[in-house]
């Protein structure tokens, strides 16, 4: 790997596989006796532990932020573009925090794991996580790295869910929240699109009710259905058509049902890919996460009431042409948000995109995150 492509990003990175024996209750009225997390570190932590930084991953997302595992990596972590020295999440400042979240299939303990009660594997059987849960698990994840108060919890789509729970939950351990790309909670035609993905993953012959491991299957075209709806919510209809356009593979019609359009081969492409390296039951977890996320829920949907909780200062970013979590979302997060007297920074990015957009570097989405974050910096004295 040539020195400069290290040079510019946070370098070879080591996952660590954290234990915590102490139970987790959880939303649904379980609880895991015990559990692993994964998680990887960039930057150090300062003397005073007060420039500590969570990034939360969305819903295909893990613990592989930034960096590279191997020389030999064909692309760094998924935000590489975003955490580094110089980058708008300085590594030379901050001390940078990713995990992969419980019910994730990248070695934090999920339906993957072994269930101590059986001696299987979870499969079906893992609990139903919420965004909650989650946030649980990560103050824990906090109080092992030493950290009492995070600079700022920052995340994307899913991840800025997370973000914005932070505050809710743990009000006096943020300082910073930056919710990108997201929603305080799903309309009902992204619940929708939920649906639909599970139900291709669960009608899938292969699928055995969530326990295909044992019979040593795996529910490949269901999943790939699934991430193909996915995909195409990601994207923006200017971002396809620049991209694919109506180009045939092979410059002719061939009048019958297998790929001829080149956005038909992509999609197809990625969706093989991706039932791959995700499992599926993985999949039914964080979409219902998704669906359940709401927190107004417990204040007669008053979202204003229910963040007057939040004692932290906000960073919401939301993309012009994201009609999965629509600019109109984001704004609805900050009316919330000045309603309930919080200090609050918003910006609409135009970006051709669609949600992918968070995931992009642009000038406008670069500069707007590194000044703030440059502010959060020089609060905490780094």
């Amino acid at each position: 790997m040539p020195e400069a492509v290290l040079s510019d990003s946070v370098g070879l990175v080591t996952p660590q596989t954290l234990h915590f024996t102490d139970p987790l209750p959880l939303a649904c009225g379980q609880a895991l006796d015990e559990y692993q997390l994964v998680v990887e570190t960039y930057g150090e932590l300062n003397a005073d532990a007060s420039n500590g930084v969570l990034i939360c991953h969305a819903l295909s997302g893990n613990h592989h932020a930034a960096g590279y595992h191997t020389e030999n990596d064909p692309k760094p972590g998924w935000w590489d573009t975003c955490i580094g020295p110089g980058k708008p999440i300085d590594t030379r400042r901050f001390f940078v925090v990713c995990l992969n979240n419980l019910g994730g299939c990248h070695g934090s303990t999920g339906p993957l794991s072994i269930n101590p009660a059986t001696g299987k594997a979870y499969g079906p059987d893992f609990p139903v996580m919420t965004v909650k849960d989650w946030v649980n698990s990560q103050a824990r994840l906090a109080d092992r790295l030493g950290i009492e108060q995070w600079a700022a919890v920052i995340g994307g789509s899913l991840g800025g869910m997370q973000a914005l729970q932070w505050t809710l939950t743990y009000p006096q351990r943020v300082r910073h929240a930056a919710v990108i790309a997201s929603t305080p909670r799903l309309s009902a035609q992204n619940i929708a699109f939920n649906e639909v993905a599970r139900r291709a993953i669960t009608s899938d012959p292969a699928f055995h009710e969530g326990r295909y491991g044992e019979h040593n299957t795996l529910p490949r075209h269901g999943l790939m259905l699934a991430r193909m709806v996915g995909h195409i919510t990601y994207l923006s209809d200017a971002s396809m058509g620049e991209k694919f356009g109506r180009e045939l593979r092979d410059q002719a019609f061939k009048f019958g049902y297998d790929v001829e359009f080149q956005v038909e081969s992509y999609l197809r492409y990625q969706g093989e890919r991706f039932s791959e390296t995700f499992d599926a039951n993985t999949y039914l977890l964080m979409t219902r996460a998704l669906d359940y996320f709401d927190p107004a829920y417990e204040t007669n949907n008053n979202l204003a009431k229910a963040l007057e909780k939040a004692e932290a200062e906000f960073l919401v970013l939301s993309f012009s042409s994201d009609w999965r979590f629509s600019p109109a979302r984001s704004r609805e997060l900050v009316d919330a948000l000045v309603a309930a007297r919080r200090k609050v920074s918003y910006a609409e990015i135009d970006a051709p995109w669609g949600h992918d957009a968070f995931l992009i570097p642009t000038e406008r989405y670069s500069r707007t995150m590194g000044a703030y974050l440059d502010r959060v910096a020089r609060e905490v004295g780094v």
